[in-house]
């Protein structure tokens, strides 16, 4: 190929879209007593249970950088992540939402975790 040629990247729309839900602590986190902490732990579980049934979404993996992560994380690396399917952007929104929703004792989840979600498509190679 000469250096002008135009190259061609494989580009499938999948039925879904790729999406990596990204987590960090917050500082707050760090800060809260054993029953904070205790709480928010049930209800991040609590929360992200079935997102199949709820959401229609097909967790691929998660991967949590605890051991080598620590202390607050505002922006990458981010402390834990699941990588899924999920069938449209309104569900995206509505698992982003459940950091927002979810209630810890007189708090809500997002006092001591944060959450971003990137969004795109499956990767062409590395699949195996």
């Amino acid at each position: 190929r000469s250096k002008g040629d135009a190259v061609e990247l494989p580009r499938e729309q999948p039925e879904h879209l790729r999406v990596l839900f990204a987590f960090g602590l917050t500082p707050a986190f760090y800060e809260a007593d054993a029953e904070h902490v205790n709480a928010m732990i049930k209800a991040l579980g609590t929360a992200f249970e079935d997102l199949a049934g709820r959401f229609g979404a097909t967790v691929l993996g998660g991967m949590d950088d605890d051991q080598l992560q620590v202390g607050p994380s505002a922006s990458w690396p981010w402390t834990a992540y699941i990588l899924a399917d999920v069938p449209d952007l309104d569900a995206v929104v509505a698992i982003c939402n459940l950091v927002r929703e979810t209630p810890v004792l007189e708090d809500r989840l997002w006092k001591y975790i944060k959450v971003e979600a990137r969004v795109g498509r499956p990767l062409f190679f590395g699949t195996r």
